[in-house]
């Protein structure tokens, strides 16, 4: 019989030391990262006393997978559309915390005279805290339906996207040696050249490459395709110079978008936590004890870095976004840690040489740290609130406050030229890079393949065509979208002053459509320059007047605009969505949050005038969400069902009684579970038998005796079913089911 291999031996290994591990952490409630970590530490060569790991480079390979699929998990939770309607404000906080904690990381660094990457990738991971320690944590703590916690959850997201950004940033700083101007803006050129090319391209194709095929998959396909979509993307963002996680990413925000959303998150969680746990345990692997008291010093360092920092930079954040004191406080404590982002910072600079070996325990080791003290700087928030209240003049406090009230009352009032330029700018950027992304395409493959067809100057030419006539839908919307808007029509009327400009808005985007056209036919032909110029305007102006090149244009925005809506539709349709007037309560501490029913909970089958909700707790039930349907202003006598998601109105205070007694209202553990054991007996009517001449309602069989007459056996094949008029006679036979303390009472 051959080996086992060894990768098998090790993924045993791990696997359930991690399983035990994770166990003790859950008995102990604390977050099961901690557990991972700690299990890649007890199978590490660095534990002497227990068995290790054999081969790190297979474990390796199966972390990045991890790495990737983390990523890609995150992006289908996360929405370019969510952090479009989330305003100003948790950009102004993210941008404030990541910004100066980064700056504070790379200071430390240089304290300690370590390298200049080294500081450099040390700000980067003092900068992220942690989406999931923070959200088990409000989970435990019960918190998360609270207002400040969305907050926060909003910043983390955005965190989450600017580490992506961050770890592109770093590859490239890390790749060139030089952290230049020059370089930067370039990096940040082509992460937003080709995150917004696959974005668009992928709302456009994926979503309806699923509907075409809906019919067809089932769960086992759609997470077979799902991940072959992600793992494309990854090799395909490989190939163009960044890192398979940010391609992985990349991928789940696309599905993000989709009806299937959904259904993907709930079949890709099992192979996300399968895999994540082995990048945790990884993580693990690489805690050195003599490390960690080597550099007992700078880890207690950065760990007062970051509590004290992101404590008052946290604060400050929010506090600059416009939230009150103690809420940007209670924000601002929450992210006193580091978390993922900072172990997958770590361990590529680690892989790319660039960090030194000593930099990884010491990360891990803060981050171990500060994820224990987590629940206790949430719950310090509010007594150092109180404190600081008292201390700091009242003048202040109240500035503080109104400043608050004030920024997040005012509306913002926007000028006509204002919406119109920045409409315009936006689609004329979308537009230019489908355009470059088609015309290269062309270029590279296309025309290669046609020369080995044709003669070369034939050849040319009908590329050239075909690359015009592919990208003439994108040159047209260039030129005529948004100069038929509102702002353009008010524009135009208002003053005469305003056409001059107007018109050189479409002069401005006609030259660029010109400008495409001139390069294609300059790189395929030999033309003179002047007779290209003509040749762009006249098909530019041909573009323009095409009726059939409209149409192709409006089909596809609006095909565009479907698919990206299609996840909303959904929602709206099955009742999902929360109300419009959810931001618009008038009273600060009063807002809406969603709970499930559980399926064992006690108040299934009572009706919302027998709970007595609103009398106990305060809150209102605005609408009961149940399967496809929707519910709104439900009245008294609706019952409540397991499953049923309740949107609800109130206070923090209020809602947070109110989850906490939907949760613990609940049937207990059936404890003699063996004896729940469904039987079957068969029992004889004899002559002194009770129920002789008696039906089954009057025998009591099922109400008395909890049992149930399954059929009467007169020596047939089957057993002849019993009647509710059939009165048992004697010697009947009959076949019983039930508990067997029932049966032995009825036998009895």
């Amino acid at each position: 019989m051959s080996d086992l291999p060894v990768l098998v031996k090790d993924l045993a290994l791990i696997l359930i030391v991690a399983g035990i591990v994770t166990l003790v952490f859950k008995k102990l409630k604390q977050p099961l990262v901690l557990g991972y970590i700690m299990a890649g530490f007890l199978v590490s060569p660095h534990m002497p006393y227990t068995m290790s790991v054999i081969d790190q480079e297979d474990i390796k390979i199966w972390a990045d997978i991890g790495v990737m699929f983390t990523l890609f998990s995150l992006g289908l939770d996360f929405s370019f559309k969510k952090i479009l309607k989330m305003g100003a404000a948790p950009v102004i906080a993210t941008t404030t915390i990541v910004f100066c904690m980064m700056t504070l990381g790379i200071l430390v660094g240089h304290s300690f005279g370590w390298s200049k990457m080294n500081s450099i990738f040390l700000g980067g991971m003092l900068a992220m805290s942690s989406t999931t320690i923070i959200y088990k944590a409000f989970d435990d703590m019960g918190l998360r339906q609270q207002q400040f916690a969305g907050l926060v959850m909003s910043v983390l997201i955005l965190e989450d996207i600017l580490a992506i950004v961050l770890m592109v940033m770093l590859a490239a700083i890390a790749g060139g040696g030089e952290a230049g101007s020059g370089e930067m803006l370039r990096s940040i050129l082509r992460i937003g050249f080709f995150l917004i090319l696959w974005f668009v391209v992928g709302i456009f194709l994926i979503p309806f490459f699923l509907r075409s095929v809906r019919k067809l998959v089932n769960n086992e396909t759609l997470l077979i395709v799902a991940l072959g979509l992600c793992c494309l993307m990854a090799v395909v963002s490989t190939a163009v110079g960044f890192s398979s996680a940010f391609g992985a990413f990349v991928m789940g925000s696309i599905l993000a978008e989709t009806i299937e959303a959904e259904k993907i998150i709930r079949l890709v969680e099992p192979v996300k936590n399968l895999f994540g746990a082995i990048f945790f345990v990884s993580v693990g692997m690489l805690v050195d004890p003599q490390i960690i008291v080597q550099y007992a010093l700078p880890i207690l360092t950065l760990v007062l870095t970051i509590i004290l920092g992101q404590s008052f930079f946290g604060s400050l954040g929010f506090l600059l976004s416009g939230q009150s004191l103690k809420s940007a406080m209670r924000c601002g404590f929450s992210m006193a840690q580091i978390g993922e982002f900072s172990f997958i910072i770590a361990s590529m600079g680690l892989a790319m040489g660039v960090v030194s070996h000593f930099v990884y325990p010491v990360v891990v080791t803060v981050s171990v740290i500060t994820t224990f003290l987590t629940p206790y700087m949430i719950r310090a928030a509010v007594p150092a609130h109180d404190m600081l209240e008292r201390h700091l003049p009242k003048a202040i406090v109240r500035s503080l406050n109104h400043l608050a009230m004030s920024q997040s009352t005012t509306k913002k009032e926007k000028s006509l030229w204002k919406s119109l330029i920045t409409q315009m700018t936006v689609n004329t950027v979308i537009y230019v890079i489908l355009s470059s992304a088609a015309t290269a395409m062309m270029l590279t493959f296309f025309l290669p393949f046609i020369h080995r067809i044709l003669p070369y100057w034939w050849a040319n030419v009908l590329c050239g065509l075909i690359t015009v006539s592919l990208i003439s839908p994108f040159l047209r919307a260039i030129i005529m979208k948004k100069n038929h808007s509102e702002e353009f029509k008010a524009l135009w009327t208002q003053n005469r002053i305003n056409r001059l400009p107007l018109i050189f808005t479409i002069l401005v985007r006609i030259m660029i459509a010109v400008a495409f056209v001139f390069y294609i036919f300059n790189k395929v032909t030999e033309f003179s320059s002047a007779l290209l110029i003509s040749v762009g305007l006249i098909l530019v102006i041909i573009m323009i007047l095409s009726r059939s090149l409209k149409h192709r244009s409006i089909t596809l925005e609006r095909m565009f605009i479907l698919n990206l809506r299609s996840r909303d539709i959904e929602a709206q349709v099955h009742g999902r969505r929360k109300p419009l007037y959810e931001g618009r309560l008038l009273d600060r501490n009063i807002h809406i949050a969603d709970f499930d029913v559980p399926y064992d909970s006690l108040w299934s089958g009572k009706s919302l005038k027998e709970l007595a909700l609103r009398n106990r707790f305060g809150v209102h039930v605005s609408s009961i969400l149940r399967a496809s349907r929707r519910l709104n202003i439900p009245e008294g006598d609706n019952v409540l069902f397991p499953g049923d998601r309740l949107q609800v109105i109130g206070s923090d205070d209020q809602l947070h009684a109110f989850g906490r007694a939907l949760t613990e209202e609940i049937i207990g553990d059936d404890y003699e579970l063996e004896k729940r054991e469904m039987k079957l007996r068969s029992m004889t009517i004899s002559g002194n038998n009770k129920f002789l001449g008696k039906n089954l309602e009057e025998s009591g069989i099922r109400h008395l005796y909890n049992c149930m007459v399954v059929g009467l056996e007169k020596g047939l094949e089957s057993l002849t079913q019993v009647t509710p008029q059939y009165r048992f006679q004697k010697g009947d036979i009959l076949w019983v089911v039930g508990e067997e303390d029932d049966l032995n009472r009825l036998m009895d």
